[in-house]
């Protein structure tokens, strides 16, 4: 395997000073600048993004096999392995996994080559191709892959490669992204941003119209000429951060822009968070918004983020790598599976429910305690049911009396 990465490596092209090309360069543009502008700098759409892509993230990604009617974890897989802790050379599996959820959320589309090993043909990595580098032919069902970062190039076939699609509308071989449908409301969201931010600079700007007093009649075109001049002296004065401002004699100023108040900016901008919540998806509790919340609606929010949100998601990248890494003739016997108990695995009070519950319905102890990566104990291999958790074998049969002194003199009298 390092003798084909060294020749992937070789023939790998680079851009200037080493970069990605779709990354800014160090030196030439700071990252303020390059962001700047784009969807990610509304703390909102950050939000959203950033708790979608980390929650799939999170999950480890079992492979399964049928054994028995049981589907049971195959860790020691290849593919297990590509799946939780190294897809490619330089990149982990949870920024994998990120990035693929984020490239959904903003492209629409998210592109994965399956790359075998050419001596032993076996499945050698997963690699993420970056943005902008796959042409995608709806007509013919071909991919055309020009990726200098991961050196993938070269024509693909719609079975060669994995991708996983984001809503589709007309065409369904093709997602279209969320923000696409939320231009509006991001544009609101970056206007009323940058509006913010003129305000706190400027203070505020303040609007008006100069007129002469209206007791005097008959002025001419020198008049409206001084009085053209005197708004624009008072307009730069604004501008530069004075307050209070001298008129001249005859002269009126009446203030015609609205305040922050008057304009109820405030409720517009949490109006514009709410909206772009609605488009990804996500409770305005998860993006910290200031909203009436207690216990109760706060655990319906996460009941719904999970069913309604985050688990089609899952379904939805988990039958795209079925389809592709499984054999329609093994579709039965293998299965990939996010695994959604990791949820729930820093909610303790959650998790100790969910284990009592599990062991009311039959079971053993020593399932749960493998869940845990606990060691079995003797006995806890036997079903228990909710009967103050006795055995199952022991049900419909009359528990046996201790045996005391008395009881062995009376049934020796008996016997007598």
């Amino acid at each position: 395997m390092s003798i084909w990465r060294n020749i992937v490596s070789y023939f790998k092209r680079e851009s200037r000073n080493g970069a990605n090309k779709f990354e800014p360069r160090s030196g030439s543009v700071s990252l303020w600048d390059y962001y700047a502008g784009t969807p990610l700098c509304i703390s909102t759409v950050f939000r959203c993004s950033k708790l979608l892509s980390e929650s799939v993230a999170n999950l480890p990604v079992q492979y399964l096999r049928n054994r028995n009617g049981i589907f049971i974890d195959q860790s020691g897989n290849r593919l297990c392995y590509l799946l939780n802790v190294q897809p490619d050379y330089a990149i982990s599996a949870f920024d994998f996994w990120r990035q693929i959820v984020q490239s959904l959320l903003f492209d629409g589309n998210a592109y994965i080559v399956p790359v075998y090993n050419p001596a032993s043909m076996e499945l050698d990595r997963l690699a993420l191709c970056g943005r902008g580098t796959v042409a995608h032919d709806t007509v013919n069902d071909s991919y055309f892959v020009c990726d200098t970062v991961n050196g993938i190039f070269g024509t693909y076939d719609e079975s060669e490669i994995i991708h996983i699609k984001g809503l589709t509308v007309d065409n369904p071989k093709v997602g279209v992204s969320v923000l696409t449908y939320a231009r509006l409301t991001t544009d609101i969201a970056t206007a009323g941003d940058k509006e913010t931010r003129n305000r706190f600079v400027n203070g505020g700007n303040v609007r008006g119209i100069i007129s002469n007093d209206r007791n005097v009649t008959g002025f001419g075109e020198y008049q409206d000429e001084q009085l053209k001049n005197t708004a624009v002296n008072m307009d730069g004065e604004f501008r530069n951060g004075a307050r209070i401002v001298s008129v001249p004699g005859q002269v009126d100023f009446q203030q015609i822009s609205l305040s922050s108040t008057d304009m109820q900016f405030l409720e517009s901008r949490k109006f514009t968070v709410r909206e772009i919540c609605r488009f990804f998806g996500v409770h305005p509790s998860f993006v910290f918004d200031d909203t009436s919340n207690n216990y109760k609606s706060a655990e319906q929010a996460n009941v719904a983020f999970l069913s309604h949100t985050l688990n089609p998601l899952l379904r939805n990248i988990e039958t795209e790598l079925m389809r592709k890494l499984i054999a329609p003739e093994l579709y039965h016997k293998y299965k990939i599976s996010f695994d959604r108990r990791g949820l729930y695995a820093c909610d303790l009070e959650g998790m100790m429910k969910y284990r009592t519950q599990q062991l009311q319905i039959g079971t053993t102890v020593n399932e749960l305690r493998q869940m845990d990566n606990l060691p079995p104990v003797e006995g806890g291999d036997v079903a228990m049911v909710s009967a103050n958790l006795r055995a199952i074998t022991e049900v419909g049969v009359e528990p046996k009396q201790p045996v005391t002194e008395e009881s062995k003199e009376s049934k020796k009298g008996k016997d007598e």
